[in-house]
């Protein structure tokens, strides 16, 4: 059975011409959206809805996306809300201290004394660096930029990373 990735949100039209506008949630944007890539839409009956990109284009803080045989905005109407998704055959070997999205959402994040602080709910991409959103039981969530002096050590198997947790970092 093919392991299914979520890459975005088809979040609504944009003009008349097919196009669709896509609230991204994946770690390689311009892979994903490329033209001739393909992407998927989960069906009622369970089924997956290939797609292949058209056009892509980046526009305030979306993706911009055409699909090839969807010209025009009755077509894609029905995609609304929908998430796109990419196969696990899609993805390739990342470097040493590379991780999809999906590796690192749900891993168990702990302190270098070993007390756990919580799990990753959410990845933001605000600029320099990734920051991992890590849910904690009865406090704000905590923000944790992935950066060296931070992520100390990143478990895939295990589910679980440690880090430093810098002065001013758990306010």
């Amino acid at each position: 059975m093919t392991e299914w990735y979520k890459v975005g949100q088809l979040v609504n039209t944009h003009g008349v011409r097919g196009e669709v506008r896509i609230l991204s949630t994946t770690d390689f944007v311009e892979k994903r959206f490329a033209k001739g890539s393909t992407l998927a839409i989960r069906q009622e009956n369970g089924t997956y809805l290939n797609l292949t990109v058209k056009t892509h284009r980046s526009h305030k803080q979306f993706e911009l996306l055409t699909f090839e045989g969807y010209e025009n905005i009755n077509d894609v109407e029905p995609f609304k809300g929908q998430t796109l998704y990419v196969s696990a055959d899609q993805q390739e070997e990342l470097e040493i201290g590379e991780y999809y999205y999906h590796e690192i959402i749900g891993c168990t994040v702990i302190s270098e004394e070993g007390l756990k602080i919580g799990r990753v709910i959410e990845i933001l991409s605000p600029g320099a660096n990734d920051v991992w959103v890590v849910k904690r039981e009865g406090q704000k969530d905590l923000l944790v930029p992935y950066i060296e002096s931070v992520v100390r050590e990143v478990d895939i198997n295990n589910k679980t990373i440690t880090i430093h947790l810098l002065e001013g970092l758990d306010v």
